[in-house]
């Protein structure tokens, strides 16, 4: 029999970015309980279709070089921050001066600040489900951390843009950490970039806590290149009134996984979760969503759409549990699928659980593929071949891409899916 691999403890050192004292004490404190810990395999249920893909070798074990002073060019417009290697750099930043609204670094805490966010971080995920969120709680050397008083609004997009140096092999470990007061507002998006043609792995936590009325939108952008492993988690927790809306857009990758678990845990929480996946040649991705309706009268809606070509693979899983006192909550999930070629494989797999008795829910799953009468409808009307296959598969997820509500981002992910199209028609 072989022993399943496990997290080494010479995987498990990092640096230590210049950290407070109480988020370097986490930081040991969860590195301590990882060692030896069995990495996820085919037997593990949520990692059946992904964990062949996954490698977490030596090279891979030491970080990325840091950050240098100018840091990546942005061509965004509103506030933003940067990330390089897993490290904010302040010099490309720019934080927005809004009353309320306090943009930190990990490394520019005190030991009082730095105390209360450890006390906070990881509470958002369940870590038995999510077990490399507990990783990057291990290995990160800075973060950001967002606090907006109540009733205080950002009056644009922050935008976060994460690079990834990998000129040399390594790995980094972005943290963001939000925590947004009663009937404050912000919308987040963050953009995950990588130059450079060695193995890397990154692996990133975002944090979202949403008090009474608080209202948070969060745009993810995974567009990594194909030397990159990506493993990221999001979770978010919401009081009462408050409200999450999630867009998420993934390009494949050699792994892609992203998990993202809401809990609504206060009256009238609701939360809207859309995401787009496109995969080629042989690339992977996996998407596990999970919405907790812990209490009463709360909504959700989570709508995701894959398309996969080549011999490349996309998996959806999505749950949603209904406790027990969660009378009177309205849930709906939505997953479609477009397969491109024979070789193409996607999996599905969207779950309820239900323990109350006073609810509307509904589910739903289809795969297939382009529809035979459409293309000869376009082709009769002098669209050529290939321009009619790509036009319907923009069709199938341009609903979603339309709700994106930031435009230059929205633009962004027009042109990157448009030249993903080019590249798997090219031949047809």
């Amino acid at each position: 029999m072989i022993a399943a691999p496990r997290l080494s403890s010479s995987f498990l050192q990092a640096s230590g970015h210049a950290l407070p004292e109480p988020l370097m004490a986490l930081r040991k404190q969860r590195g301590t309980a990882l060692i030896d810990m069995p990495l996820p395999t085919r037997k593990t249920e949520n990692w059946k279709y992904s964990s062949r893909y996954l490698k977490l070798d030596d090279e891979l074990a030491t970080g990325l070089p840091a950050a240098g002073k100018t840091g990546p060019e942005l061509a965004v417009a509103g506030y933003h921050v940067v990330f390089h290697n897993g490290v904010m750099v302040p010099e490309a930043s720019d934080y927005p001066d809004v009353d309320g609204i306090t943009i930190q670094r990990f490394a520019d805490l005190d030991d009082d600040e730095a105390l209360e966010l450890a006390e906070r971080l990881d509470n958002t995920l369940d870590s038995n489900a999510v077990q490399l969120a507990r990783l990057n709680s291990a290995r990160f050397e800075d973060g950001l951390y967002i606090r907006l008083k109540a009733d205080a609004v950002l009056d644009q997009p922050l935008y976060i843009v994460c690079e990834t140096d990998a000129s040399t092999p390594g790995s980094a470990y972005p943290r963001i950490y939000v925590d947004a007061g009663r009937h404050s507002k912000i919308t987040l998006v963050e953009e995950y970039i990588t130059s450079g043609a060695e193995s890397a792995m990154v692996n990133t936590v975002t944090e979202f806590a949403l008090s009474e009325g608080a209202q948070v939108t969060s745009i993810r952008l995974a567009l990594d290149g194909d030397n990159v492993q990506h493993i990221g988690a999001t979770g978010a927790r919401l009081k009462n009134n408050a409200r999450f809306e999630s867009h998420t857009v993934g390009f494949g990758g050699p792994l892609r996984r992203h998990d993202l678990q809401v809990r609504l845990e206060g009256p009238g929480a609701e939360c809207v979760l859309n995401g787009v996946v496109v995969t080629q040649d042989k690339q992977h991705y996996d998407n596990h969503t999970t919405i907790e309706h812990v209490a009463p009268h709360c909504n959700s809606d989570e709508t995701y759409r894959n398309i996969a070509a080549d011999e490349s693979h996309a998996i959806f899983n999505g749950r949603i549990h209904i406790h027990p006192d969660a009378q009177k909550s309205n849930a709906n999930m939505s997953n479609k699928n477009l397969l491109l070629s024979t070789g193409a494989e996607i999996d599905t797999k969207p779950e309820l659980e239900i323990y109350a008795d006073d609810v509307k829910c509904a589910h739903g799953a289809t795969v297939g593929q382009l529809n035979a009468d459409s293309i000869f409808y376009l082709v009769s009307r002098g669209i050529g071949r290939r321009e009619a296959r790509a036009l319907l598969s923009m069709a199938f997820i341009n609903e979603l891409v339309e709700r994106i509500p930031v435009e230059p981002v929205k633009e962004t992910v027009q042109a990157r899916l448009n030249l993903f199209f080019e590249q798997t028609f090219n031949e047809a």
